[in-house]
């Protein structure tokens, strides 16, 4: 019983060191110590492991998580606020009447909350979306098929895909892990990015929901160019070289909180 109880315990370690480095970056294993409120020895131990275990890499007195998928649960918790001052601007950007595309992750979930009371079309492969519209009769809901990602409460795959080239939306709200400087939209999820392009070839206008931690995020696939969006909604002023390529490309940023663009 008591192996079972540690093991439980040490589980839920990890889960709190793992959240902790990915929200808040490196982390010293003093302040893990004091966050989890056990010894530092135990700490090093949980590193190690985890280490072992692909999810994070150790460096001088500390560790950082390693780039990857993140479970919506985690993701979810991060910049709430952040993500809903751009959802809110986003969804002042539609009319009702029209049809409206979300994407896969957290920041497209917020988006939803905004959509209650709307007369609207909404397709998604998210399926927090899904759940959050389910009940609102006045949003005709499109649920595409596809294969279930539980951890991660998406659909994907070339069900999804054949999907979305059966439709057609008047928006499409995208979400990335990154916008590199030259104002490449990049995600993590490699699985994800094949959706991502059929959604962007299924909108008319392409909206990129990037709050500041995305400028420039991270991301190993690149998911599209600039001059595949029309306007990224961000809370945060964009660095002058991503500004530069996305007005090159005719994107208009529009800052969450403003009237116009930025």
């Amino acid at each position: 019983m008591t192996s079972t109880v540690h093991v439980v315990l040490a589980e839920r370690r990890h889960q709190l060191i793992l959240r902790a480095l990915r929200s808040g970056g490196p982390a010293a294993v003093t302040d893990l110590s004091e966050q989890l409120n056990v010894s530092p020895a135990t700490i090093r131990r949980d590193l190690v492991k985890l280490e072992e275990d692909g999810l994070l890499t150790r460096v001088h007195g500390g560790a950082r998580a390693e780039e990857g998928d993140q479970p919506f649960a985690e993701v979810a918790e991060v910049r709430v606020a952040e993500k809903d001052a751009i959802a809110a601007r986003a969804a002042a950007l539609v009319q009702d009447g029209q049809s409206v595309l979300l994407d896969i992750g957290t920041t497209a979930y917020r988006l939803a909350r905004q959509l209650h009371g709307r007369r609207l079309t909404v397709i998604t492969s998210n399926l927090v979306v899904y759940e959050e519209l389910a009940d609102d009769e006045g949003i005709e809901l499109v649920l595409l098929g596809g294969m279930v990602r539980r951890e991660y409460r998406s659909l994907v795959g070339f069900l999804t895909e054949d999907n979305l080239r059966q439709l057609h939306a008047d928006w499409l709200f995208l979400g990335t892990s990154g916008v590199r400087p030259g104002g490449q939209v990049m995600d993590t999820t490699v699985v994800e990015v094949p959706v991502k392009r059929a959604m962007i070839k299924a909108g008319d206008k392409v909206v990129l929901l990037a709050d500041s931690a995305k400028f420039p995020g991270t991301g190993m696939a690149k998911v599209c160019g600039p001059e595949d969006l029309d306007v990224v909604v961000t809370n945060g002023p964009v660095n002058t070289e991503t500004r530069a390529s996305l007005q090159e490309a005719g994107v208009d940023v529009i800052l969450a909180g403003k009237a116009g663009p930025a």
